[in-house]
């Protein structure tokens, strides 16, 4: 399972929601009327040769009528801390920069897993830094569930099974996610795709699995889940 992927996908189909949850900080000040725009690859292999990595997702923030200079958001997900590297984010973000000639660049890093990882970079003597380098962090690994059970961005619910809770309660954890789909998502093949993709890291075994199902039926979201689950579940046998 390609997790960079799956992150890729989930912030391309959910650009503002993406922004309002792995980038809170800094996507409060975002209006609705905001232009949010993936900034092609085409262009960034154009201008970033070697250094593009294709799984990096930026997103160009333009405001309206130009209220505001546009900000570019650079969106990184790491499976596990011991991964991350804070010299090459800063080394991407420097060079993206350059594409849009933009100082108003925001990175960002998803964590799927708990780590330690270095939160700044600070080039310089001891008597003078040089180059400072922060990034935003979202990592889901301690973000507690509970507080984003009944939210209504359907980015945090289908990152619900990401999160951090007690295992007694994965089952229930997976179901909230999937109604959090079903309630929010009207486009049936966007449902099939993230059922798919909170199952898997729901990662349920045979046991939960079963009480899985027992509760789906007394969900009020029974049918419009159950149809792409069996989907999500034929899908995956046969991929398997």
């Amino acid at each position: 399972m390609s997790h960079d992927q799956n992150f890729k996908n989930l912030i391309l189909d959910y650009p503002p929601e993406s922004l309002a949850f792995f980038a809170r900080e800094e996507a409060d000040a975002i209006p609705p009327t905001a232009k949010i725009t993936p900034v092609r690859q085409e262009q960034l292999q154009d201008r970033l040769g070697e250094h593009f990595r294709e799984l990096d997702t930026p997103l160009l923030v333009e405001f309206p009528e130009g209220e505001r200079e546009a900000v570019l958001f650079i969106m990184e997900e790491e499976t596990t801390a011991r991964h991350f590297s804070i010299h090459r984010l800063a080394h991407y973000c420097l060079d993206l920069a350059e594409l849009p000639d933009t100082e108003r660049v925001v990175p960002v890093a998803i964590f799927l897993r708990p780590g330690d990882y270095p939160r700044s970079l600070n080039l310089g003597t001891a008597r003078k830094t040089y180059l400072g380098f922060q990034f935003l962090t979202a990592d889901l690994g301690t973000i507690p569930a509970t507080e984003h059970i009944d939210s209504r961005n359907i980015v945090a619910r289908i990152n619900l099974p990401n999160m951090r809770y007690d295992p007694e309660r994965r089952v229930e954890i997976c179901l909230r996610a999937q109604e959090g789909l079903a309630e929010l998502e009207p486009d049936p093949n966007k449902r099939i795709k993230y059922i798919d993709f909170i199952l898997r890291y729901a990662n349920l075994n045979e046991s939960e699995q079963a009480q899985y199902e027992e509760r789906l039926q007394h969900s009020s979201y029974r049918e419009v889940i159950m149809g792409p689950v069996q989907q999500a579940i034929e899908n995956s046998l046969q991929q398997g």
